[in-house]
């Protein structure tokens, strides 16, 4: 069992608990926190509460994480876009729209369950609801992921992770004309303490390098490629945001007049990476979407 601890902040200050504690992780569900409270397992200065208490400032708030349960994982047919497989990995076009793995309440429709009908030899590192997944990518980012079938080829992919010898390449648009035709982001990302499912830049953060060139300038967007060098959560789309450019179309962290097109527009286009049973450097590039392709033509045509 994990264990974690949150001090309660003064802008958390009346709200119950179990709001507070679904928002510390974006993967934890309200109705999944009040069974924990209820189990006994989140305590409040050393003291069990019930689902409706209400926080008060420097509450310290003690979380043991219950062992994930062993849920089926139910395999679905999907038309997968495969680029690669072999006996180790596999390279799969992740569509728009699609979540990368199973969560307790949400089982379905998501790519995990595709893999699981196309290949029943996938890592178990991760656990029962993420078989094979070495990295995310979001919901509504499109693009390549790389899929372990066995536990050597899902260690090795993550130590290149780490080692940051990954290449990951991806195509965004952005609000605003960026005047510089290349950048790079230095700027450590951690939770933001006033929406725990969001991230932000913070001093006290993660290490995280973003670098960026510019393809294509539009009247009031522009067309860049990020490469990450690290690979934090929501890593491009914080990043660009930090320096004045967020990501057009993105709900949680750009402006509400966009473009229109559904979720932010990025694209993990280029994937390359060291083969993990034969060391050869394999890389794989992904057409934009149809959609995104349509709005670049839509910003041509009104220059």
């Amino acid at each position: 069992m994990e264990k974690m601890e949150h001090t309660i902040l003064e802008q958390q200050k009346g709200d119950r608990i179990d709001k507070v504690i679904s928002t510390l992780d974006e993967e934890w569900s309200r109705t999944q926190v009040q069974q924990w409270i209820k189990e006994g397992n989140v305590l409040v200065n050393g003291q069990t509460i019930k689902t409706n208490y209400k926080c008060s400032v420097n509450d310290l708030i003690e979380i043991t994480i219950p062992d994930p349960e062993l849920l089926d994982v139910i395999p679905e047919e999907m038309d997968l876009e495969i680029y690669f497989e072999d006996k180790d990995v596999l390279v799969v076009n992740k569509p728009s729209g699609m979540v990368v793995h199973p969560a307790p309440g949400h089982l379905t429709g998501t790519l995990v369950n595709g893999l699981m009908a196309h290949c029943k030899d996938l890592s178990g590192i991760n656990g029962v609801l993420r078989p094979g997944i070495v990295h995310r990518i979001d919901k509504d980012t499109s693009g390549l992921l790389m899929v372990a079938k066995n536990d050597m080829a899902h260690e090795k992919l993550v130590n290149q992770l780490v080692e940051k010898t990954v290449t990951r390449k991806y195509r965004a648009i952005v609000h605003g004309v960026i005047p510089h035709d290349f950048g790079t982001i230095d700027a450590p990302l951690g939770r933001d303490t006033r929406d725990r499912q969001s991230m932000t830049v913070v001093d006290n953060g993660k290490h995280a390098v973003t670098h960026f060139h510019v393809i294509e300038r539009f009247k009031d967007f522009t067309f860049v490629e990020c490469q990450l060098e690290t690979g934090r959560t929501h890593q491009i789309r914080v990043h660009m945001k930090y320096i004045g450019y967020p990501l057009a179309g993105d709900p949680k962290y750009g402006p509400k007049k966009t473009l229109d097109i559904n979720g932010q527009a990025l694209h993990a286009g280029i994937l390359g990476f060291n083969h993990p049973r034969t060391n050869e450097y394999l890389e794989f590039e992904a057409a934009l979407p149809e959609e995104f392709e349509e709005v670049l033509e839509q910003l041509r045509k009104s220059r």
